[in-house]
């Protein structure tokens, strides 16, 4: 990574050097306590090149926020980023990329195929209720585990220099 320039972390990413499907690791906190957070960049499309429709985002964010939480313990937040590229995830623990991956490697070959109700859309659950794809979101679903079981061992290795 550069020299830090920024307190946003992803800002300081070269988004020019990382390529498309990735499991990155963030940044990692220690408490006073010694409790670890771990926080990774799950992207899913070649920033500045491309990026995924509101709803193809949003109706991931419902399937991976859901049911990653059925997959592995920890879980903190699943958030989408603004550049519409992926999505920050937070956990408890040190955590590995790898292992990231792996658990929304489960979670995303399942979305890819997804025939049954996306969770919480309707107006008392979700803000934004209208705006859902679920077609969009097999589409990156099956693109990001295709991409990340071709990528094999270079899928959590972002070069930023």
């Amino acid at each position: 990574m550069a020299e830090k320039k920024y307190n946003v972390d992803s800002f300081n990413l070269d988004h020019t050097k990382v390529i498309a499907p990735f499991v990155r690791l963030a940044a990692k906190k220690v408490g006073e306590k010694g409790d670890i957070v771990t926080k990774f960049d799950i992207r899913f499309c070649q920033p500045n090149k491309e990026f995924m429709s509101t709803g193809a985002i949003h109706t991931l964010e419902h399937l991976m926020a859901e049911y990653i939480r059925d997959e592995m313990e920890g879980v903190i937040d699943l958030s989408p980023m603004g550049c519409r590229t992926g999505f920050y995830f937070t956990v408890w623990g040190d955590r590995s990329e790898e292992e990231i991956a792996n658990h929304l490697l489960n979670v995303l070959k399942k979305v890819a195929v997804w025939d049954r109700p996306v969770p919480a859309t309707t107006e008392a659950e979700c803000g934004n209720y209208k705006d859902h794809d679920l077609e969009g979101c097999k589409k990156y679903a099956a693109a990001w585990v295709s991409g990340i079981e071709k990528k094999g061992w270079d899928a959590f290795t972002v070069k930023n220099n």
